[in-house]
Formats: structure tokens, C-alpha cells, sequence
């Protein structure tokens, strides 16, 4: 019986990626979706998340204080 390795988690980075704006477009153009995970998204993707979220008029002044990963 030959033991394999398991396959290697995905890096941080990749999950940072485009797959996961996609996803929070997708959230914002279903609705519903909190102001506390907005500031999720805006601590987890920074810039790039508060654009998305301009779009969609979500975007609220307490947002501002968030400062972006890095």
C-alpha cells in the first residue's frame, strides 16, 4: 500500500482572488446581506470591496473607519 501526501491547502492569496469579489457581487445583488459582513468583506479585500459595495449603495461612513488588509 503506497501512502500519498495530502494535496497542499489553498494559499491565502488564492483564495484572495477574483472568485471571492464574484461571490460578494453575487451576495449584494441577491440583498439581504448585513452591514457586519460588508465589513467583513471590506476588512478581508479592502479597496477593491468598498468599490463592489459603492456600486451596490451599501456602502455606509462607519465603513471608513475600516482599514484595509495588508
Amino acid at each position: 500500500m503506497s501512502q500519498r501526501s495530502p494535496a497542499p491547502g489553498v494559499e491565502r492569496v488564492n483564495r484572495m482572488s477574483d472568485e471571492g469579489l464574484q461571490r460578494l457581487e453575487h451576495q449584494l445583488s441577491r440583498g439581504g446581506i448585513s452591514d457586519a459582513v460588508l465589513a467583513q468583506w471590506i476588512r478581508r479585500y479592502g479597496t477593491t470591496a468598498r468599490k463592489l459595495i459603492r456600486q451596490y449603495d451599501r456602502y455606509i461612513d462607519a465603513f471608513d473607519n475600516i482599514p484595509d488588509p495588508g
